[in-house]
């Protein structure tokens, strides 16, 4: 069989489509104003300069305006606090993004959970993961939020099903697994250290990779018929899985790029867009 790709560029487009319908209404109710995306970027990392960028980017797709904050890399953890705060406090403002890295002398966890709940559009805050892994209303963090949305607009079902996901980091592993069994699925969460790992991935009928190394999960590890879902990116544009071993048997998978990534940015601006209408409508 042929693997159902997993457009995420194509999704994303046909949202964007959308959200600039939504933000012309609330343009039109408001007088104009749009909801705005704040994001902070401290220090100079070449790549983290690109993601914010390109987010500024996806905002100006849809009409939204983007609010691009830039402080020198040694900025203190009090005076990056002070300026979330006073974004926390302007009215004008409905989603806030500390751009992750931060410069090793920040604390970005009180940096990220000071951000105030209404605004964590990028669902990084503590308060915001603990919420939605007990159901209750809260922005979902980004990229596994992305992930959901596209397995819900292709009809893949969750329930029952036995999802893998390899990684436990904050803002993907950990979320990604909560998110996978508010909607009835089966989850193992695997790592650094768990044992007899290929063997774990071959139970997956959902798996997704979240482990940050190039091609780490083989295409002999995955069952025929898996829906295979790679949150990596690596140069030679590469993910977490090794995906050309696994084209023809999987029942479907995210390409890369072109998967997860596209979906990421534009789960942002959907949030934000969100975040707009809960405060101007």
């Amino acid at each position: 069989m042929t693997a159902l790709v997993l457009d995420g560029k194509a999704l994303a487009a046909k949202t964007e489509a959308e959200l600039q319908e939504r933000v012309e209404r609330l343009k039109q109710k408001s007088g104009g104003k749009t909801p705005i995306l704040a994001t902070i970027l401290v220090g100079d990392d070449p790549a983290s300069a690109t993601y914010v960028r390109m987010k500024g980017n996806a905002c100006r797709r849809v009409g939204m305006e983007s609010q691009a904050i830039e402080l020198p890399a040694d900025t203190s953890t009090e005076q990056l606090l002070a300026k979330i705060e006073e974004l926390n406090n302007n009215p004008e403002v409905h989603g806030i993004l500390l751009q992750h890295p931060t410069p090793p002398q920040i604390d970005e966890r009180a940096c990220f959970d000071a951000i105030d709940l209404a605004k964590d559009v990028d669902g990084v805050t503590c308060l915001g993961f603990g919420r939605m892994a007990m159901g209750e209303e809260a922005y979902g963090c980004a990229t596994p939020q992305g992930i959901m949305r596209t397995l819900k607009a292709y009809d893949i079902e969750l329930e029952g099903k036995h999802a893998v996901v390899v990684g436990r980091s904050p803002i993907l592993g950990k979320p990604m697994a909560m998110m996978l069994l508010n909607e009835n699925a089966t989850v193992t969460i695997c790592h650094s250290r768990t044992r007899d790992l290929p063997e774990l991935v071959r139970q997956a009928d959902i798996l997704v990779g979240a482990v940050g190394k190039p091609e780490f999960i083989r295409g002999d590890w995955i069952k025929d018929g898996a829906v295979v879902v790679d949150a990596g990116y690596h140069p030679g544009g590469v993910g977490d899985i090794e995906l050309s071993a696994i084209t023809e048997r999987a029942s479907a998978y995210t390409p890369v790029p072109g998967g997860v990534g596209p979906m990421t940015i534009n789960t942002l601006i959907y949030q934000s867009v969100e975040s707009g209408e809960k405060s101007m409508g």
